[in-house]
């Protein structure tokens, strides 16, 4: 009796590492595929192959996605147009930082003698 309670136990441990191992192996592959379309969609490249991928996405994600509901039998209102480019905006962010970037010495300068003359007409 003791054998056989110690036998279904080691065949227990031992399914519970194969199925813990199959949910490795599966969640590596779907991870792996994943990264490979990003790299072939062109997603890891520069910033002009991500904006290629993105409009191919936004040409061809509406017609998927009516199709879909069509299918189902739902109802989806339309979805808004917005004159967005990533792109733009990040090149716009990284030269605002880059601008206050330069002008921060002239502007630390003008501050310190703000700084200075304030000081000087607290001591009179």
């Amino acid at each position: 009796m003791f054998l056989s309670c110690l036998s279904e136990r080691r065949y227990l441990s031992v399914f519970s590492c194969c199925v813990g191992a199959i949910g490795f192996v599966i969640k590596g592959s779907v991870a792996g595929a994943a990264v490979f379309v990003v790299y072939e969609q062109g997603l890891l490249g520069s910033g002009a192959q991500g904006a290629e991928a993105l409009r191919k996405a936004r040409a061809a994600l509406p017609p998927a996605i009516h199709e879909w509901t069509s299918y189902v039998g739902w109802e989806l209102p339309p979805t808004p147009k917005l004159d967005f480019s990533p792109s733009d905006s990040w090149n716009k962010g990284v030269q605002t930082v880059m601008s206050a970037l330069s002008a921060a010495p002239s502007r630390a300068c003008e501050y310190t003698a703000e700084g200075w003359k304030y000081m000087k007409d607290l001591v009179k």
